[in-house]
């Protein structure tokens, strides 16, 4: 299975965490175009559950699936659905999962898909191919709806300003075109040579919110708690501190131990469901950061699942929701 054309960021470190081994069966949560998945069945025996909600990383899986005899089973869906799909296949129980979560260079390479500011094309951004686009979220949004979006979504400290532009300058022409858009960013938002594009955070922010990627990471990082068996491993690498942030709070939930202390009553707490694997973030090294500047943002966190059963769910989040924004709730 290898002789693979795209190797993930972190990819060797990603697979040397997930430690596939013979016969065992592993959730390639976000396929993109096979990476990890091809690792894994370089192992002899191994069965993988691929997910990608890209309609376009479905075909051009085809050829693995076939390649693979019947040990890759690829589905059309949201990672966040990952035990849904697993039990669909007839299976409770996991080895592993491994996720890359965010936006795929296949899919900013495309300008047809919109998520770059550095390529001209339809204001979309979306990984799947239903939902509302970028440029419905743009027309619809309120100008506080937008500048919360972009403020936490982008960590973009002059989110107001450009919320204050996008809907003055709706009025006259819609936003139809990624350059559109960050030409206007452009005016709004200065930068010194050096610095990062000035849309660079105010397009991410409508990416995440438009693919609702942080309530789908925080949903796919509790299903992959449900279907884990005791000793089976769970890796994620993200690509900025909101993701990251959301991997690193739930594993050390999950991973605390004791409560109380010599002055208090213990308290009674949950077992620990995850083992830490990584204390402090795998990141990539000076020469994979030199072929793929890319990797320079992307940590690599795993842990291992124990035998403790399942945490509660965690508080729901108070973003800003997609489905409220659109109806202008």
């Amino acid at each position: 299975m290898s002789d693979a054309p795209h190797i993930p960021v972190l990819g060797r470190e990603a697979i040397e965490h997930l430690a596939p081994r013979q016969g065992g069966i592993y959730v390639d949560a976000t396929f993109g175009v096979g990476g990890y998945s091809r690792a894994i069945l370089d192992v002899p025996g191994t069965r993988v559950i691929a997910i990608d909600r890209d309609r376009t990383a479905i075909s051009g899986g085809a050829e693995l699936v076939a390649r693979a005899g019947g040990r890759l089973t690829l589905v059309e869906d949201r990672f966040s659905n990952l035990a849904e799909v697993c039990a669909a296949q007839g299976i409770d129980a996991v080895d592993g999962v491994v996720m890359d979560v965010g936006v795929s260079s296949m899919q900013l390479d495309q300008a047809g898909r919109g998520f770059s500011f550095r390529l001209d094309g339809p204001l979309d951004m979306r990984m799947g191919q239903t939902g509302p686009t970028a440029a419905d979220v743009v027309a619809r949004a309120s100008e506080s709806d937008l500048a919360d979006i972009i403020y936490l979504f982008g960590e973009e400290r002059h989110s107001r300003r450009v919320a204050r532009a996008i809907v003055a300058d709706r009025q006259e022409t819609p936003f139809t075109t990624t350059r559109a858009l960050a030409d206007l960013v452009g005016r709004v938002v200065r930068s010194k040579p050096g610095d990062i594009h000035p849309a660079t955070r105010t397009f991410q922010a409508l990416r995440i919110f438009v693919n609702e990627e942080l309530e789908e990471l925080q949903t796919a990082l509790a299903s992959a708690e449900h279907v884990l068996k005791p000793g089976g491993r769970l890796v994620v690498v993200s690509f900025h501190s909101l993701e990251d942030r959301i991997v690193k709070n739930f594993l050390s939930l999950r991973a605390k131990t004791g409560g109380g202390s010599r002055h208090l009553p213990e308290v009674a707490q949950t077992a620990p469901s995850f083992q830490l694997l990584t204390r402090r973030p795998v990141i990539a090294g000076e020469e994979e950061v030199a072929h793929n500047p890319r990797a320079r943002s992307a940590k690599l966190r795993a842990a291992e699942r124990t035998s403790a059963p399942v945490h509660a769910d965690d508080e729901p989040s108070s973003w800003p929701k997609l489905s409220d924004v659109m109806r202008g709730g």
